[in-house]
């Protein structure tokens, strides 16, 4: 009989309403889906810029093995001394060489099996980093023959970009997860070669607010088109993740399924 793994991924972790969320409701994920591996994107997490190393401790004592985190990891200078130390928190892979941090991990499952994580970042409305399409196969190149598993967090900002990559990948990694948008997608689906694939997981984080953004803020900046100091939102925090299944023999993903603690049938518009 085939053994799976069951892996979660858990969406962008935006400031201290999305550490709350992910305290009171990911134990209780873990349990329900009998998970042996989880992966959060950390990159928002110290106040919507960065993660720092007492956060990322806590995410480890939360059930957490793996920590993404994208571009606004720079915007935090004391991100970098824990990019340095812990090879746990990853960056995107395509950043150019001379950038503190790495842009995989290989950690073992609750199974014993080892499992790859990989960062990549997009380029459209983006930075112009090295190319995520050529990244990819590079660092592939170096997996493909030792892991069956790799998950691979896409942190871009263009749908088609992170579509386009779905095809490219297909067959040669185990799941390509978006983030970066902050806005769950309804995509959630196996590629025709084995691959799991959403657009984008989705933030974990406050949804009475724009983006994790307090909404008057955000709204000045749009109406004013001038800048305005950053605010945190604080109320409706949710956890969006994904839940995946992967043979662990093949690498293949058997399932995705994409989630909302609490879920979405509570319009925003309702909260008190």
């Amino acid at each position: 009989m085939a053994i799976s793994n069951s892996i979660l991924f858990i969406g962008d972790i935006v400031g201290e309403p999305g550490m709350s969320a992910v305290r009171s409701h990911l134990p209780a994920l873990i349990d329900k889906y009998k998970a042996d591996f989880v992966i959060v994107n950390g990159e928002n997490v110290t106040n919507g810029k960065g993660i720092i190393e007492s956060e990322a401790n806590e995410l480890y004592s939360l059930g957490v093995d793996v920590i993404t985190t994208g571009n606004h990891i720079w915007d935090n200078w004391q991100s970098k001394p824990l990019l340095a130390k812990d090879d746990r928190v990853i960056r995107p892979y395509n950043y150019p060489p001379g950038n503190v941090g790495r842009g995989y991990k290989v950690a073992k499952s609750k199974l014993g099996n080892e499992i790859a994580v990989v960062q990549i970042q997009g380029r459209t409305f983006m930075y112009s980093i090295d190319c995520p399409f050529r990244a990819i196969d590079h660092i592939l190149k170096q997996l493909n023959d030792k892991y069956k598993i790799v998950i691979v967090d896409f942190h871009a900002e263009a749908t088609a970009e992170k579509v386009a990559m779905s095809w490219h990948v297909d067959g040669r990694v185990s799941a390509l997860i978006g983030t970066h948008t902050h806005i769950q997608t309804a995509d959630a689906s196996l590629m025709p070669n084995g691959t799991a694939y959403i657009t984008d997981v989705g933030m974990t984080g406050p949804y009475d607010s724009v983006l994790g953004l307090d909404k008057d803020v955000a709204l000045k900046r749009f109406l004013l088109q001038t800048a305005h100091k950053f605010k945190m939102a604080e109320k409706d925090a949710r956890l969006c993740g994904v839940h995946l299944k992967i043979d662990s023999e093949t690498g293949q993903a058997l399932e995705i399924k994409h989630f909302a603690v609490p879920d979405f049938e509570r319009s925003v518009y309702e909260i008190t």
